[in-house]
């Protein structure tokens, strides 16, 4: 196995917009240090004050520096067959691919990060920054921030991990972690080099850009390697493939935001895959009154106040369903279908013939006793009120990324999301109307109102409340 340990100074964190200002190499194979190299680059652009303190390289230091298109074939020449290895690779492989890109030439090697083989052989550990590793595995760094140290620290900690595992197991790691699905052969080989291991949203498109499939996932790179692999080996799964030709994402704090905004893009951007999810034109609900003559009737809404959510029961995407419902709900509680709305007949009801219905139908049932076996029956049923005065804020923060975002929630609808407090305490609603959507209020019921759930809650007192209206067609 080769190994080429590299570390990259930037003049900030995009690769797209942002350039290289120093390489450092060092060349490893069959357990010897083969060559060490290291050069400043000119990036054609101004070093920001923040990114010079931070690492002490400057204009000046750079002004008669070679730029990156004159080094980029030694760079290659050196690298050769070898592994790139990098911590957080993907920042350091991907302005490696901008750069040559730029100079019209394509650049690929297999990718080894040392932040996933840490993860790997020390699943104990939460944290698995550089300097995490330096303090707990008692490095000597070199000078941090400048590429030559980094790649000191970064090889030591390579040397650590075979004194402590051996050398075939931290062999067998890397093996794993270099073990790529077999990817479509109409789509770029390293794409999964570029993708994040974070949480947040994927799309795939076709030929003429055309939108394919969302999806999210807590891993996105694992998500989308799953697709090419026999994760997804059926019929459907195998079209999907052949069709794709390219993949962006959006990554999101966590889990919540993820399933927000799949959500929003699969009802909004409408691709050919998704079958699940699409908006609902219109959605039905049951209330129940006393009749006449005391005993509670259900009957079919198709047009409530989200604001009274407590008062009805069940979300339905079509009458049938709605009435399916009630004919389990009978049946199960032995309930009468004529105060159910199943059967407008005088007389006995069906279920009552059967022996099932305890006699509502003609009035020989108390009146209080129906109507508790009723609320009994639909408990389980009734939908959940918004329980704060206003907007809310829901936090979720990734300690491994360092992103928060902030979802502003009001009468379950998703109104916006933010990444810190100022921007919260600056959002203004809209002044249209939110449709009140089922995915999202089963999705918000579930992650804001489960019992014992960590996410926490701002309450937004001084922020207008958007109208949520039901949706109609």
């Amino acid at each position: 196995m080769k190994l080429a340990f590299i570390d990259l100074e930037t003049t900030g964190g995009s690769s797209t917009g942002d350039r290289i200002t120093e390489i450092g190499l060092r060349l490893w194979e069959e357990g010897e240090v083969i060559e060490d190299w290291q050069t400043l680059v000119n990036p054609q652009q101004s070093i920001p004050p923040f990114i010079e303190s931070l690492t002490g390289i400057s204009n000046a230091m750079v002004a008669d520096a070679p730029t990156f298109e004159e080094v980029a074939e030694r760079f290659e020449e050196k690298i050769g067959d070898a592994v790139f290895v990098a911590h957080n690779a993907r920042f350091d492989y991907g302005f490696v691919k901008s750069e040559f890109r730029r100079i019209g030439k394509a650049f690929a090697a297999p990718v080894l990060c040392t932040v996933k083989l840490s993860r790997r052989l020390y699943p104990e550990y939460r944290r698995h920054n550089m300097d995490a590793l330096i303090e707990r595995h008692g490095l000597d760094p070199g000078p941090r921030h400048r590429a030559m140290g980094d790649v000191e620290s970064m090889f030591q900690f390579f040397e650590r991990t075979r004194s402590e595992h051996g050398v075939e197991p931290v062999a067998e790691a890397i093996q794993a972690l270099l073990k790529r699905p077999s990817i479509p052969s109409h789509m770029s080989p390293d794409i999964l080099d570029e993708l994040p291991d974070s949480p947040g949203v994927y799309r795939f498109y076709g030929e003429n850009d055309v939108l394919l499939y969302v999806g999210k996932s807590t891993d996105i790179r694992q998500r989308v390697a799953s697709h090419f692999s026999g994760d997804h080996n059926t019929s459907r799964g195998v079209q999907l493939s052949q069709s794709m030709r390219w993949v962006d994402w959006t990554e999101t704090a966590g889990d919540l935001g993820a399933l927000l905004l799949e959500l929003k893009q699969i009802k909004g951007l409408k691709p050919l895959y998704n079958r699940r999810s699409r908006a609902a034109k219109r959605l039905v609900t049951i209330a129940l009154n006393p009749g006449e003559e005391g005993y509670l009737q259900a009957s079919l809404c198709w047009g409530v106040d989200p604001n009274n959510l407590g008062q009805y029961y069940g979300l339905f995407k079509s009458k049938r369903d709605a009435q399916k419902a009630l004919q389990g709900i009978a049946q199960k509680n032995e309930l009468c279908n004529q105060m159910l709305g199943l059967e407008s007949t005088h007389g006995p009801c069906f279920q009552r013939r059967l022996g099932r219905c305890k006699g509502a139908c003609e009035g020989l049932e108390d009146v209080t006793r129906y109507n508790l076996r009723v609320q009994i029956a639909f408990h389980e049923l009734q939908l959940k009120a918004w329980p704060w005065e206003g907007p809310i804020g829901v936090v979720e923060e990734n300690g491994s990324t360092g992103r928060t975002d902030i979802h502003v929630i009001y009468n379950w609808a998703h109104i916006a999301t933010v990444h810190d407090e100022a921007e919260l305490s600056e959002l203004e609603p809209g002044r249209e109307a939110l449709a009140f959507d089922l995915d999202s209020y089963k999705l918000l019921i579930k992650h804001v109102l489960a019992p014992g759930h960590r996410l926490k809650i701002i309450e937004c007192p001084g922020m207008s409340r958007p109208d949520v209206v039901w949706p109609d067609e």
